[in-house]
């Protein structure tokens, strides 16, 4: 029967393989040695806390050893582990423990702050029954991590029986929409994700993946996490990202397979390290979580590597498409086609499946989906269909070859004068501009076409350059209609942690703009607008 312990499968098929090994200690983990931990972690929700199956417990930290303690504890007791965002403000951290009914949550030290003024919130500190420290106790009450699990043995233990359809974890979405929404993952899906992903992108027990994205996200545990250790290689982790440490990580352990999103890749070839690293032991990079701009995979190509465009999302398994190195490189732009027993269509507002060629909402169905929203019936029926189909958001095409490209998130398309306009393409060209270091296009209302859009520009170094010499640019690439109507320079776009853009926080400032505020500049004044 398929479950989520992937830990103890693998330790018990390769104990004495190094793992993991921890960037800031240096220590490596075997396969034995972490199954040891994780099942001290289950013993002390067990025996000390009294969790049982079903019962939920939280996890605010930065990415450690303990993290993958309780996620494989999670996989060995049917206990629901609850990542939290270390980047949320208690009051958004309060409604994601109100909304998944945590009775236990493990915090940082490094987040202490935050746990204290949770601490203070009487409806929060009444509903946790265990707080678990894994540095310094705020409270004498709350349980010594490195303590018990220094004190509880693992032995004479044996994993809880869980069931394929078993919540394994409760991953919350960014809220880039509104409220945070808990995607359910069974085991089922943790699984099946892991050993799709280790066989469609040929993973072995030889490759070794530094893992730098944050660990209370889908991708930084199902997109190599999971994979490597079916295939019993070793993962890499940095306890957060930072350039050059990556780089040395990458020259020093030899990595095989490198995940990212576009915003790191931008800052990994920004860096000095860039031309100096030793990348003969890499197969290839891969990039998720936002459109991958096509200079980057050129640039990446002249260094000697390639970098793939991959896909997924928190609620279909993060991984599900799949190319060769060679695909890559002759059909750049393109997330390849769906991984084995994948499906995949295409289809327009009616419902009605699309030709190749034509751009129609992304639909996916397969063991890799998820169970929907926890406690949103009205959510979970708005993108899981009776069928089994999920309806992503993305807009896509597929070429007669069967490869498939994102064209944009259809909440981000707008109509300028009866036509489909797609802000994704405008901004890939706009990243082409000379002076441009990053942008985002929004669509807004206009009397006459209905919509139009309006650029977001941050400027590559210290001279801005003119909204006339940058519609100049694009005008030698786009229609005419697809050109922004008006441009913001910003000194940074707002992004969620793993590089999506907050749009709705350009729609707000584009509004107060209009408005008149005081504290807002027009186009090019001066200097750009801060958020």
């Amino acid at each position: 029967m398929i479950h989520g312990d992937i830990l103890g499968e693998r330790a018990r098929l390769s104990p004495e393989r190094v793992a993991l090994v921890y960037v800031p200690t240096q220590q490596a983990f075997s396969y034995r040695e972490l199954r040891d931990r994780a099942l001290r972690c289950a013993r002390l929700w067990l025996d000390q806390c009294h969790l049982v199956k079903g019962d939920r417990v939280g996890i605010l930290a930065m990415n450690r050893v303990e993290f993958l303690d309780a996620f494989f504890a999670a996989g060995a007791t049917g206990v629901i582990l609850v990542p939290l965002n270390t980047r949320l403000t208690p009051a958004e951290l309060g409604v994601v423990i109100e909304d998944s009914g945590l009775k236990a949550l493990i915090y940082d030290g490094d987040l202490a702050g935050k746990v204290q003024q949770l601490k203070r919130e009487p409806s929060i500190e009444l509903a946790i029954e265990h707080w678990i420290a894994l540095d310094q106790r705020l409270d004498s009450s709350d349980l010594d991590y490195a303590r018990w699990l220094s004190t509880l043995e693992s032995s004479g233990w044996s994993a809880t029986p869980c069931d394929p359809e078993d919540i394994y974890c409760l991953l919350y979405t960014s809220g880039t929409t509104g409220k945070p929404k808990g995607v359910m993952i069974p085991h089922r899906m943790v699984a099946w994700n892991g050993y799709n992903t280790a066989v469609c992108w040929q993973l072995s027990e030889n490759d070794v993946s530094p893992v730098f994205t944050p660990l209370y996200h889908a991708g930084g545990l199902a997109a190599f996490l999971v994979p490597i250790f079916i295939a019993g290689g070793t993962i890499v982790l940095h306890r957060d990202f930072d350039c050059d440490e990556v780089w040395t990580s990458i020259t020093r352990q030899k990595c095989t397979v490198v995940l990212g999103v576009p915003t790191i890749y931008k800052m990994l070839l920004d860096s000095p390290k860039f031309h100096e690293a030793d990348l003969r032991c890499v197969r290839w990079f891969i990039s998720g979580g936002a459109p991958l701009p096509v200079d980057l995979i050129e640039v990446y190509g002249k260094r000697g590597v390639i970098l793939k465009q991959g896909y997924g999302l928190t609620e279909v398994g993060v991984n599900c498409f799949s190319m060769s190195s060679g695909e890559a490189v002759r059909k750049r732009g393109s997330i390849g086609k769906p991984m084995m027993f994948t499906q995949a269509r295409l289809q327009d507002p009616e419902g009605n499946e699309v030709s190749n060629g034509q751009v129609g909402e992304l639909c996916l169905r397969g063991p890799h989906v998820c169970k929907g929203y926890w406690n949103n019936p009205s959510a979970t029926a708005a993108a899981l269909d009776s069928d089994g189909w999920f309806h992503t958001g993305d807009l896509a095409s597929c070429d007669a070859e069967g490869f498939f490209y994102i064209v944009g998130r259809s909440k981000d398309m707008f109509i300028s004068g009866g036509v489909n306009v797609y802000p994704a393409e405008i901004e890939a060209e706009l990243l082409r501009c000379p002076g441009v270091g990053d942008a985002a296009v929004i669509g807004v209302a206009h009397a006459k076409w209905g919509e139009v859009g309006v650029a977001f520009v941050v400027p590559a170094g210290s001279v801005i350059p003119s909204a006339d010499e940058i519609t100049n640019l694009l005008a030698e690439k786009l229609a005419k209609y697809k050109l922004p109507r008006d441009f913001v320079f910003v000194d940074a776009l707002p992004r969620t942690p793993y590089g999506k853009v907050l749009k709705t926080e350009l729609k707000e400032l584009f509004e107060r703009r209009s408005r008149g505020d005081s504290t807002m500049r027009a186009s090019g004044e001066s200097g750009p607008e801060t958020f």
